[in-house]
């Protein structure tokens, strides 16, 4: 039952305009920021920090000028879409017909956008990292934020764990996201209030500024030595937030 609700969340995700639109942008922006990327040769850790771009940092410096757009622009616009547009264009009550559990249906829904983000982060990482070898200045070893001078293994590492750092914000990004496109009643106010939250984070609390700056937050925790970044604070924060949103989903009344 989960396999062919997923299977279909998946088929519904992937015929809709949106959903292509926001990945040939997303393609276009991967395209266009490589092509300054190489002929810049300098990028940031965060506003204070600059670095030159080689063979070994180059995926996490990809990720850290495309963040801005994952953040802001594709997760408010698939959350929105999924959670908050199927509802207003109807196509939810045909989901509902079925006797499906509505947590299934939430949790399918939610892995869904997760696993979209995933394969975005997916072929980021693979850009950055084959087309850094390929076409970066080549060297043995790399020096990130903090003074941490990695060799070949020690950088892949890096960027690996840097791109799964990023990915758990991420998911706090859709899990809050799709509370308030359940809330809101359009998916335009979804988009707004999404984008408004995120933003509005930073006001909230200096340590939530890391939905605001995903890369330059994450490149910060790593150059601590004992951070417990993810522990203490994001999966509280996801973890409060799936609790929410499975509260209001069964609270909604989706068919009526």
């Amino acid at each position: 039952m989960m396999t062919g609700l997923f299977i279909s969340e998946l088929e519904r995700t992937f015929k809709r305009k949106k959903t292509a639109a926001v990945l040939a942008v997303y393609a276009g922006l991967l395209a266009f920021i490589w092509f300054f990327f190489q002929r810049g040769g300098i990028s940031f850790f965060d506003a204070d920090h600059d670095v030159k771009i080689d063979s070994l940092n180059s995926a996490p410096l990809l990720l850290r000028d495309l963040s801005f757009a994952i953040t802001f622009i594709v997760i408010p616009m698939f959350v929105a879409d999924s959670f908050n547009g199927e509802y207003t264009s109807g196509a939810l009550r045909m989901v509902l017909i079925r006797p499906h559990h509505r947590v299934k249906l939430f949790f399918v829904k939610w892995a869904v956008q997760c696993l979209l983000v995933f394969i975005i982060l997916c072929i980021t990482w693979l850009v950055g990292t084959c087309l850094g070898r390929m076409v970066m200045p080549h060297v043995n070893e790399t020096t990130f934020l903090g003074g941490q001078t990695l060799g070949t293994i020690g950088a892949l590492l890096y960027s690996l764990k840097f791109y799964g750092i990023c990915f758990c914000i991420f998911i706090a990004v859709i899990s809050i996201g799709s509370i308030l496109s359940v809330l809101m009643p359009n998916s335009i106010l979804s988009y707004v209030a999404t984008i408004g939250a995120l933003i509005g984070s930073v006001y909230v609390s200096d340590k939530l500024s890391f939905f605001f700056s995903v890369t330059d937050s994450v490149f910060h925790e790593l150059s601590r030595p004992n951070s417990e970044f993810l522990v203490n604070l994001l999966f509280p924060i996801l973890l409060i937030s799936l609790i929410i949103n499975l509260f209001v989903w069964k609270k909604k009344e989706w068919v009526g």
